[in-house]
């Protein structure tokens, strides 16, 4: 996970061996350049967290089954990411840079043009006149009845869910669209053009925005104490990447893709055309964010009327974020963002919680009950299973 990186401090310290160091930045450049990225981590946790709102009540509405984060997935979301990101680490050490970038950025392309294809699509349906001539298509794609045979004859010990198969074959894409939404893909493809082209930097946080955005609406915890491990595992994963190698900061520098907002330090002196940039990872945005989220989801299924702990929450991720901008001021470090966002985010809600006689209710709270129960069953039928063999 990319944090925020202050390349100010390694300038200072390669200007006498490189004569091509970048100028250090001026105390103006430096607070125009960090309160933007505060302003651009703040916007997507907001909306996204009303999204995830409407989100939820739609899977209800629908009675589609929820995805969400387990204990077990939080425990291990961790492990799961130190290992990619040595992994490619390891890949930005062995092969050419400019490589891994290209195909790197072929890749954000499709997925930067879709997110940002995601938001935009309500807006340019209203904007778009009625005269516009319109017409709607439906994508529907779904399992062959060769591949239905074939497991239909795999599934002969039972034989009632084989014949539902057949009746009602498994369906692999099932998407409804018009001729304004491929309006609005194909403006959000200019945007992915001139990213690959031209790797500007509004471009970049154009779909690092639109990234952070869908990821605060789609993922969700369905759990404080969900939220709790996983934040409390990304706590010890964000400070042994930063202050114990130079993992991080390797990467984050080297990774030419839309997975950082970036706001140049020099933009007062160059313009559009500036290139000395202060950074903030994703990873630092959306897992508060997701956090931030449930938080107004609870705060909606207490139909009080109030937001106290999303604005909680919300208020305490921008103080521990300008803490961290402070703390790398003052020791011209690179810093772990979620080393002072993790506290902050956590300890705020609880401690309101606390004060209100709420702690119960918050811990308590469930997006989605159903889910956890049929997890709770599935475990128990597989403990079942292996108590019975052995026994046998």
């Amino acid at each position: 996970m990319a944090d925020v990186i202050n390349e100010t401090a390694a300038v200072l310290n390669e200007t006498a061996k490189n004569a091509t160091a970048k100028i250090p930045a001026t105390p103006e450049g430096m607070a125009t350049a960090y309160g933007s990225l505060v302003v651009m981590a703040l916007v997507p946790i907001f909306f996204g967290s009303l999204r995830s709102v409407r989100f939820h009540k739609e899977q209800k509405e629908s009675g589609e089954q929820s995805e969400s984060m387990s204990n077990k997935d939080a425990a291990m979301f961790p492990l799961i990411a130190s290992v990619a990101l040595f992994g490619i680490y390891l890949f930005f050490k062995i092969f050419s840079k400019e490589y891994i970038n290209m195909l790197l950025s072929a890749y954000f392309f499709f997925l930067g043009v879709f997110a940002m294809a995601h938001i935009l699509s309500p807006l340019v349906h209203k904007l778009v006149p009625n005269m516009f001539p319109n017409m709607n298509y439906h994508l529907l794609l779904v399992e062959s009845e060769v591949d239905q045979d074939k497991k239909e004859k795999k599934d002969q010990n039972d034989k009632k869910d084989a014949k539902d198969k057949k009746d009602k074959p498994e369906e692999l894409m099932n998407y409804k669209f018009d001729r304004k939404d491929l309006l609005c893909l194909g403006l959000c493809a200019i945007v992915g053009v001139w990213y690959l082209t031209k790797k500007h930097w509004l471009a970049n946080n154009l779909f690092g925005l639109a990234f952070s955005v869908n990821g605060v609406e789609f993922l969700q915890l369905n759990r404080f104490s969900t939220g709790c491990i996983l934040l409390g595992g990304l706590f010890i994963y964000d400070i042994f990447w930063v202050f114990g190698t130079n993992v991080m900061v390797t990467v984050a520098k080297s990774f030419e893709a839309p997975i950082k907002l970036v706001f140049p330090q020099d933009l007062l002196e160059k313009g559009l055309e500036a290139n000395n940039f202060a950074m903030l990872g994703l990873g630092d945005i959306v897992i508060p964010g997701i956090l931030i989220a449930l938080l107004l989801r609870f705060d909606v299924s207490q139909n009080k009327g109030r937001r106290t702990y999303f604005y909680t929450g919300f208020l305490a991720y921008f103080l521990g974020l300008m803490t961290t901008i402070g703390i790398m001021h003052v020791f011209k470090h690179a810093q772990p963002a979620l080393l002072y966002l993790v506290p902050a985010c956590l300890g705020a809600p609880i401690l309101v919680a606390a004060i209100r006689g709420e702690l119960k209710d918050l811990f308590g709270y469930e997006d989605n009950p159903e889910a956890d129960k049929e997890n709770t069953e599935d475990k128990n039928k597989e403990e079942t299973k292996t108590e019975d063999k052995k026994d046998k």
